[in-house]
């Protein structure tokens, strides 16, 4: 199962209204995170339309490689149209499980609001962790909170909405240490968190920011 054909109906909607500037909010938010290893080769997975590239372009003046990926062709063609002026960013057409990429050829991997609607999400994970070089970093940002456990008991059973869950697939990627950091809270509550990690071999560290 997948929402890929929810996102191609939403394409030239989608920065518009509350939601586009809340989208732009949290992409601001998790790029403040994602430019401080200063990277020069970056992959956006699930990119939509190119908010989060946008945002990385213009704070990333030395990365020679901006890439994204989607599997919903509208909002492929949105981000391209957008991004059209900048030569260093590059857009394809692609799922988070099957990256269209070498091994180990960047050194940031990130994704916003995008990962919920992966269809098999550790998959996903590992191929992140497969593009990223070894002393490379993903940061993932989602709704991640416990009180959205009674959400995955009902209508995303397979997917995983809390940290604990986030944490063990991205450990058995391979994806380790863990720092989690928090991007947006509903009033007193976490709602949306953003998870930096590296492919190490290390023991897996859980702290929140």
């Amino acid at each position: 199962m997948n929402d890929w054909g929810a996102f191609d109906r939403r394409a030239s909607t989608y920065d518009r209204g509350r939601l586009g500037a809340w989208h732009r909010l949290v992409a601001g938010r998790t790029a403040d995170l994602a430019v401080i290893s200063a990277p020069r080769r970056v992959l956006d997975v699930g990119c939509g339309t190119g908010v989060l590239l946008r945002q990385l372009a213009e704070r990333l003046p030395d990365a020679v490689e901006l890439a994204g990926v989607d599997p919903a062709p509208r909002m492929v063609a949105q981000s391209r149209a957008a991004l059209d002026r900048d030569p260093r960013i590059v857009v394809e057409e692609a799922a988070a499980e099957r990256l269209p990429f070498a091994d180990g050829v960047f050194d940031l991997v990130v994704s916003t609001m995008s990962f919920d609607h992966w269809s098999d999400q550790l998959n996903g994970l590992s191929e992140c962790r497969r593009v990223l070089g070894d002393s490379g970093v993903l940061v993932l940002a989602d709704l991640f909170a416990s009180w959205l456990r009674p959400t995955v008991m009902l209508r995303h059973a397979r997917r995983a909405r809390t940290v604990g869950q986030a944490s063990r697939l991205l450990e058995r990627a391979g994806l380790r240490p863990l720092r989690w950091h928090r991007i947006y809270d509903l009033g007193p509550f976490p709602l949306v968190r953003a998870v930096v990690a590296q492919p190490s071999g290390r023991a897996a560290e859980h702290a929140e920011g």
